[in-house]
């Protein structure tokens, strides 16, 4: 999960040729599109592998630990690149947006979905945080100011609302407190890739996270270090692949290839590769957990995918 993108605003990405020989930046430009949509396509696998993988790490540990003992991983993996290509620190005016992200993104969503995986199913989390991008494009039209039209509106209610009624259909006509934490999750985790859009128009993307991930280690480190004794820890295969898959596959190297291919592609064309998550999700529910799908959850998910699709077009 898309993780997920957290970018929310059509770029558009000059690309030079290094060697200045005329016309090779041009015969090049479709085997860079190509190694761009194939990189977008592999952060887009790697999010669909997130509740899949958690659920797996849930095996072996509890939840606080789990989220931070993930974290930690993250956050080594991360500074370890950041101090290889020897980023400079951001300025000052960016941490206030990195530490949304890190709230959102590395601490906020990871909890509350774990949480609410203790007693659901990853394919009822996964219909339910399909809504994700439009929770996202709602909350950067209100951060950034724009008008998105009335098509795009009436798309976003119609995915919310499908969303909603599956919820409510799931759980025999209340919500439980695994959707809160789902619902919540979408919002914080909204957030945090409005406000990582916005710092990725002035820092490379994959630094963004790098640097919020960093951001946390003061906090993530304690926090796995109490967890990890009050919480049993019973380490099997399962367990010890799915925290590293959310550690370093979701958290991190997933959106590294995310970003890279989307700043290839542009964001619009990559926005379009993650409505297949959902569906992604579903599939990997199956095959790695055994999941029994009812048909509201396929369907449901189908219809969000078609408003998210009518909603990228109106906003593009």
């Amino acid at each position: 999960m898309r993780a997920q993108s957290s970018a929310t605003e059509p770029s558009k990405i000059a690309v030079s040729d290094p060697s200045g020989a005329p016309g090779t930046a041009e015969a090049s430009a479709p085997a860079r599109a190509s190694v761009g949509t194939l990189q977008a396509a592999l952060g887009v696998t790697a999010f669909s592998l997130t509740f899949p993988a958690t659920a797996w790490g849930l095996e072996g540990f509890g939840p606080w630990s789990l989220v931070a003992v993930r974290s930690v991983l993250a956050a080594l993996i991360a500074g370890g690149c950041l101090l290889a290509v020897g980023a400079a620190l951001p300025d000052r005016r960016h941490w206030a947006g990195l530490a949304v992200v890190a709230g959102g993104v590395v601490l906020g969503f990871p909890l509350l979905t774990t949480l609410a995986l203790q007693t659901s199913t990853t394919a009822h989390a996964a219909v339910v945080v399909g809504l994700l991008p439009l929770t996202t494009a709602l909350l950067s039209a209100l951060r950034m100011g724009t008008r998105p039209s009335r098509t795009f509106w009436i798309a976003a209610l119609a995915g919310a609302a499908a969303v909603v009624a599956f919820t409510v259909q799931q759980s025999g006509g209340a919500l439980t407190s695994a959707d809160a934490y789902l619902f919540a999750a979408l919002l914080v985790c909204a957030a945090g890739y409005t406000e990582g859009g916005r710092l990725a128009r002035v820092m490379p993307g994959w630094q963004v996270i790098g640097w919020a991930l960093v951001l946390c280690v003061p906090l993530a480190v304690p926090a796995a270090a109490v967890a990890l004794a009050y919480e049993p820890v019973h380490l099997t295969a399962h367990s010890v692949t799915g925290l590293l898959w959310v550690a370093a596959g979701s958290q991190f190297l997933g959106l590294v290839v995310w970003y890279r291919g989307m700043a290839v592609i542009g964001i619009p064309k990559a926005s379009q590769l993650q409505l297949a998550q959902p569906l992604l999700t579903l599939v990997w529910s199956v095959l790695l957990l055994g999941e029994h799908l009812t048909v509201a959850a396929p369907l449901t998910a189908a219809a969000v995918l078609v408003c998210i699709a009518v909603t990228q077009r109106a906003r593009g």
